[in-house]
């Protein structure tokens, strides 16, 4: 275990490595972004409605409980460590709250109301912002360079 710790003294390979991660995060983040958005306008286009799904509800409203207990301590492992990359997770966490509560709300809307396309609509809200947390993690960008803490 201490010739992992010593590895954290070389600063230069840190952020090397920090950098290759955040670019992964951020194509991760577009390729899902692609993905979302093409199955919600074939979804919207084909006029497919998707099943009642009372499983993705309960996963959905659990998510919205969990997720920000675990970004919240993802954030005080970040800061421990003073890692960009570890702060792009718990921002990355932060950003699953949000899109649990656009899927809740979708899979509700289908669920009471019979609303077939509330759930590629509410798809199509999450793509541009999953886009930009691609597009920001590409550029290096973490909550930390914001001085969001």
């Amino acid at each position: 275990m201490l010739w992992r710790l010593q590895v954290d003294f070389d600063e230069a390979r840190r952020e090397r490595v920090e950098a290759i991660t955040l670019r992964i995060v951020g194509v991760c983040f577009l390729t899902l972004a692609l993905y979302v958005g093409y199955d919600a306008i074939k979804s919207l286009l084909r006029s497919e409605a998707p099943e009642r799904s009372v499983t993705g509800i309960i996963l959905a409203a659990v998510s919205l409980v969990v997720m920000p207990l675990l970004a919240r301590a993802k954030r005080r492992v970040a800061a421990g460590i003073r890692s960009g990359a570890m702060e792009a997770d718990a921002r990355q966490t932060d950003f699953c709250v949000y899109l649990s509560a656009i899927l809740l709300g979708g899979l509700l809307a289908n669920a009471l109301f019979g609303w077939w396309w509330a759930d590629p609509v509410a798809a199509l809200v999450m793509t541009p912002i999953i886009a930009k947390e691609g597009v920001e993690a590409l550029r290096g960008k973490t909550c930390c360079d914001d001085a969001c803490h």
